[in-house]
């Protein structure tokens, strides 16, 4: 008695994670503009990590670096608007307290 042989199951194509790339670019621009600081490119970092995994089969890794890309790139927004809104009242203050001392 022979078996006819079957070939093993063709792997399943990658499964499409979204990879957050849009995100963690706006934020890295966005944290150079407003606070100087390129904490941005953590974000950037793990944004092109995910179709790496996505393809090697790591569907896991893939959503936990995408995962991690928008957390770093929302941390990474809020800071700098948070950093930008500071630089802006300490302008203002300086400024009144300026033209006050003036007078």
């Amino acid at each position: 008695m022979s078996q006819q042989w079957t070939p093993p199951p063709a792997p399943s194509a990658a499964v499409p994670v979204g990879n957050n790339l849009v995100l963690a670019i706006v934020a890295s621009v966005v944290s150079l503009i407003f606070c100087c600081l390129p904490h941005g490119v953590i974000s950037l970092i793990f944004a092109t990590q995910v179709n790496k995994k996505a393809e090697a089969g790591d569907v896991a890794g893939a959503m936990q670096a995408a995962k991690q890309a928008k957390m770093f790139a929302w941390i990474s927004i809020i800071v700098s608007v948070i950093g930008f809104v500071v630089a802006i009242i300490f302008g203002v203050v300086g400024g009144f307290l300026s033209a006050i001392q003036n007078h």
